[in-house]
């Protein structure tokens, strides 16, 4: 996974070989794009990332993104060159098209099951940006991801597995895990006034520790302090995509 300039307003279109390769257009601080590379890393599928400035977005990018959004990912082998948005589609999609190894369990009613859960995540994703985003943090956001992590706590317990996916992680697992490896900067962004209780969510902190060690999260992996950087330039209103990219060094695509 390559760490290429993020590609704005004004700039061409990327010139990429017509060699069957999926393009993803994505942004690498982006959660919901984080989704989709978690499920091409872990399919381990070749695929070119095409990074994108959302603050300024390059003219084209609704070619492949009609709302402007990312990620967006193209079949370039497909009839007419299609893109997929939405990250829950593309997970599926790619679960679907490239079965090993399968991430959603192939029980229905337990595919369902995980989907619901996916779902239920969602509020402790907006507690969270609660946090990210303002600078003063709002009453009850704290109270608020704890009280969601409580259902995700007590649904591993239930498990009695490792991960949700049972002895490896699996889609559930994927899809939670952007925002609970970017929950490590709370603590920078509010000056280490913030840590998970190690009793209440004993089993999800140690999930966290065996995520790290997953092969796919270590493909696009950043600590906490890092996602701080940048969420802190975000605040300021002027997002610095590029704080990962080395101007001395030749930059990929994929």
């Amino acid at each position: 996974m390559g760490i290429g300039k993020h590609l704005a307003k004004g700039s061409p279109k990327p010139q990429l070989p017509d060699d069957g390769v999926l393009r993803f257009y994505t942004m690498r601080f982006c959660p919901f794009a984080h989704r989709v590379h978690l499920v091409l890393d872990a399919k381990k599928i070749p695929y070119h990332s095409i990074f994108i400035n959302l603050h300024e977005k390059p003219e084209w990018l609704t070619e492949y993104s009609p709302l402007g959004k990312v990620p967006a990912l193209q079949l370039v082998t497909a009839e007419g060159k299609p893109a997929l948005i939405e990250s829950l589609i593309i997970a599926e999609y790619l679960d679907e098209l490239y079965p090993e190894p399968k991430l959603f369990p192939a029980d229905p009613l337990k595919k369902a099951q995980d989907k619901i859960l996916i779902e239920r995540f969602n509020p402790v994703i907006a507690a969270m940006y609660k946090i990210f985003v303002n600078t003063e943090v709002s009453p009850g956001a704290i109270t608020d991801i704890s009280t969601g992590l409580d259902v995700f706590e007590k649904e591993l317990r239930s498990r009695g597995s490792a991960f949700f996916g049972g002895d490896k992680p699996g889609m559930l697992d994927y899809m939670i895990w952007p925002w609970c490896e970017r929950s490590e900067m709370i603590k920078y962004l509010l000056n280490n006034k913030y840590e998970m209780d190690k009793e209440r969510f004993e089993k999800l902190l140690n999930w966290r520790d065996l995520m790290i060690e997953d092969e796919a999260v270590k493909c696009f992996y950043l600590d906490g302090e890092t996602h701080a950087k940048f969420m802190k330039s975000r605040r300021e209103g002027t997002p610095n995509y590029d704080m990962l990219v080395n101007p001395t060094k030749r930059q990929r695509t994929c």
